[in-house]
């Protein structure tokens, strides 16, 4: 072989010995990194029926696929498929503790539940049946109100101190009144003992019974004012809606067509926006 091409041969094993040396020689290219979790690692509901879907299914019963924060149906864009939409790590771990007919006074051991089960974001709508008693009498106290809500926050802030906590405001159920008082459909469900100190004799004009609605509008004015009091006492992983719920103008299309008292599955949705707006989870 001519000395010109040996050389030649040479210097490109050369480069090659060279090129492979390099090649392991190189540090490792790192590796990407995870992207952080834009969600939490589970979700939590405390609170009464509203937040079980009760009657959503157009029976007189729970239905929790319709939860507008835990519910995993279609019809309703729950704050846990909004979730699972940015972070599938969170996929099947919901845990809903709201209870039907649930009253302030079952959120402390609602509470302890979800502590348990160690979820990193929780949602509390708590208020409604303090109100919806047989008489205005009866409703539970401002005060006493106040310190029930408290235990309960207590317990997720000493179980699960950094998990976000948001507080929701009770619907106005008084507006319930407004738009269905005049619907003959509205007005025989709640006969049947719905709410009865905002709804028994719904049709009358009676100065006592006027008087009495307007004390149940006061008493659930009164119970926001301490949800916010409260959530503003717990720190900074507490956040309160604004009174997003409270705001919304439910019409009759809002409520199931059988105590024309609980939200529908549209309803369920209509709170589900409302609240993930002020949640500050959203992307």
């Amino acid at each position: 072989m001519p000395r010109r091409w040996v050389a030649a041969l040479a210097c490109l094993a050369a480069l090659v010995a060279l090129a492979c040396e390099g090649g392991t020689s190189a540090s490792p290219r790192p590796t990407k990194s995870n992207p952080p979790s834009s969600g939490p690692g589970g979700i939590a509901a405390l609170g009464d029926s509203v937040s079980t879907g009760f009657a959503s299914c157009l029976v007189l019963t729970s239905c929790e696929r319709n939860s507008w924060s835990t519910g995993d149906g279609l019809r309703v864009q729950s704050h846990y498929r909004r979730l699972l939409d940015q972070n599938s790590a969170i996929r099947d771990r919901t845990y809903n503790h709201a209870r039907a007919g649930a009253r302030a006074d079952a959120l402390e051991g609602q509470a302890q539940a979800a502590v348990r089960d160690r979820p990193d974001y929780i949602t509390v709508l708590i208020g409604a049946n303090d109100v919806c008693r047989s008489r205005v009498d009866a409703m539970t106290p401002v005060a006493q109100f106040r310190a029930e809500v408290d235990r309960g926050l207590r317990v997720l802030r000493t179980g699960r101190p950094k998990a976000r906590v948001l507080v929701v405001s009770i619907p106005d159920l008084y507006r319930l009144w407004e738009v269905g008082h005049d619907d003959a459909r509205a007005v025989r469900a709640w006969r049947r003992g719905i709410c009865p100190a905002l709804l028994a004799e719904a049709t009358s004009t009676a100065p006592a019974d006027r008087a009495r609605r307007a004390a149940v509008r006061d008493r659930i004015d009164a119970y926001n004012a301490e949800l916010v009091a409260a959530c503003r006492a717990y720190g900074s992983r507490c956040r309160h809606d604004g009174g997003a719920v409270h705001k919304v103008r439910f019409t009759l299309d809002l409520l199931n067509p059988l105590d024309w008292f609980h939200p529908n599955a549209t309803g369920q949705g209509r709170i589900a926006e409302v609240t993930w707006r002020a949640s500050g989870l959203a992307n």
